[in-house]
């Protein structure tokens, strides 16, 4: 599910590459088989393995568990050329790759490595766009958190860079289920919008940047669609596909207080995040620049009728769920 990987450039490199994904999570694995694709080996992390789904074809499972202290075996990562850390802060706030596996990271010198992080460190800005030039007011808590692991990735001398994303949906992570079951809730809150990226288009903005020449990276990337808009126009979108009904709308404040403190945090917030540095300066092109596409590819994966893309080099200058 993937646009503009210049897996091109990415293999004709002196040394193959062989990417290392830290965290075999739902962006973790979409990632590991987007690679797969555009034929690119690697190796990537579970806190256990053996317990894990089998890895796409030329890719290998190794353990790490910051929680228990399992490390990966270093034989396993000799020939590692770049990196991906898709791993939360610790209940401290620490990044737990850093804590545990820096010495590690520096004796594998990656050529480049890239962190996921979230757009939640610039706060709520009522609404306006924020870009990479933003200044960063987040929450205390797990947007804190994440600005603090930025900051230390961004202090090594490793070729670090950031990925902030919004929040992530595609399929087994999309409003379908909740509406078939008639669990979902449609809230509206006057004003409130969301931005949102579809998983494979995170991995394939990793892939199209990582190909990218060194003079070109850039420190702080937003990695998210089109188009920002309120939660519940994607819900509405979403019952259109499935032909069902919505359930009764609901204004925020009247179910504030039967949501999770997690959900409340998110619903505290408003923002429209640009991604013109990533669309247009660094030329990748979305696969689905706005929910209605990313919704009908996840709808078809999730009912077994969609076809697997091809993976293809990226043109410059396109691009303008929660």
């Amino acid at each position: 599910m993937i646009e503009s990987v210049n897996s091109t450039s990415v293999l004709n490199r002196d040394r193959p590459v062989k990417l290392l994904v830290l965290g075999g999570g739902y962006s973790g694995r979409r990632l590991a088989a987007l690679a797969a694709r555009a034929g690119i080996a690697g190796v990537i992390s579970h806190r256990d393995p053996s317990a894990a789904a089998a890895p796409p074809l030329g890719w290998h499972k190794v353990g790490f568990d910051s929680g228990s202290g399992l490390r990966p075996d270093p034989t396993a990562l000799t020939d590692i050329t770049h990196v991906v850390s898709t791993i939360a802060p610790d209940r401290e706030g620490h990044d737990p790759v850093l804590s545990q596996l820096g010495d590690l990271l520096q004796t594998l010198r990656p050529q480049w490595l890239g962190y996921l992080s979230t757009t939640g460190v610039y706060g709520d800005s009522g609404g306006a766009w924020v870009d990479e030039h933003s200044p960063c007011q987040p929450r205390a808590g797990r947007s804190a958190n994440r600005l603090t692991c930025e900051q230390a990735w961004l202090a090594t001398d490793l070729p670090v860079q950031i990925f902030r994303l919004p929040g992530i949906y595609g399929p087994s992570r999309s409003p379908f289920a909740a509406l078939r079951s008639g669990s979902s809730r449609l809230l509206h809150r006057p004003g409130q919008v969301f931005c949102r990226i579809h998983v494979d288009d995170i991995g394939g903005a990793l892939l199209h940047c990582l190909a990218l020449p060194d003079q070109r990276r850039q420190p702080l990337v937003n990695i998210s669609d089109d188009v920002p808009c309120p939660a519940s126009e994607v819900l509405g979108y979403a019952a259109h596909l499935l032909n069902c009904k919505l359930p009764p709308l609901q204004r925020y404040e009247a179910a504030a207080a039967e949501l999770s403190p997690m959900a409340r945090s998110f619903w505290s917030e408003s923002r429209r995040v640009r991604n013109d540095l990533l669309t247009r300066q660094l030329g990748y092109r979305l696969r689905y620049p706005t929910y209605r596409e990313g919704l009908r590819a996840a709808l078809a994966e999730e009912d077994g009728t969609a076809v697997l893309p091809e993976t293809h080099r990226g043109t410059e200058g396109s691009g303008s769920v929660t």
